[in-house]
């Protein structure tokens, strides 16, 4: 418990400002996400944009977790547009259940994602976890594609992703960014049960 403590603090130390303004808008655009808001894009935008600028400097070289920023960033630009597409009959794309067809595609993108970010970081770069960072990033690349379409079970892609970061994390010693993902985890299980009762409200008033 101390050497987590004294990590805390280290990290609280070591946090710029950018870090600050990232992880500030991260948790924004996730509450604004759990209450089905539009927000949840222009907010993730945000923090998506400092996290790859961020993440690519010299200094952190992350740069697998910079292009998966970077892929939040253009998923967020192209979900904000299909959130707001008006139709004829709803005011905006509404929550639905996944079809089986974009089931089998998040699939697809998850293990092909894992199976690609594996080979890249296990030959083309230094790092000592590329099977777990590399099913983090396609995992949360499954979610995020789900979550542009507004289906229900990105929650279940993106905590699945949360799940294994957060070990990940701590082991790496970024213990901020740990905290930060246990409580996104956290949110997100809320997230899904409001999700899923509005499906049910939906499917109940559209047999």
């Amino acid at each position: 418990m101390n050497d987590l403590y004294q990590g805390l603090l280290a990290g609280l130390h070591q946090m710029t400002w950018l870090e600050g303004i990232a992880v500030f808008f991260a948790v924004l655009s996730v509450i604004f996400q759990k209450n089905n808001n539009i927000l949840v894009y222009p907010t993730g935008i945000i923090s998506t944009g400092v996290y790859t600028y961020l993440l690519s400097q010299e200094h952190f070289k992350l740069y697998a977790d910079a292009t998966l920023n970077a892929y939040y960033l253009v998923m967020s630009v192209y979900g904000w547009i299909y959130w707001a597409k008006k139709g004829p009959t709803e005011p905006s794309t509404p929550v639905m259940r996944s079809s089986r067809n974009e089931l089998w595609t998040a699939i697809f993108i998850a293990l092909g994602g894992w199976a690609i970010f594996w080979f890249l970081l296990r030959h083309y770069s230094d790092s000592n976890v590329p099977v777990m960072d590399g099913f983090v990033s396609a995992a949360a690349c499954a979610g995020m594609w789900l979550l542009a379409k507004r289906k229900l079970e990105n929650w279940i892609l993106l905590n699945i992703s949360n799940l294994v970061a957060i070990p990940l994390l701590f082991y790496k010693h970024l213990y901020l960014t740990a905290l930060l993902t246990i409580f996104l985890f956290i949110i997100a299980i809320f997230g899904y049960l409001e999700w899923r009762e509005t499906v049910r409200q939906r499917e109940i008033s559209h047999p």
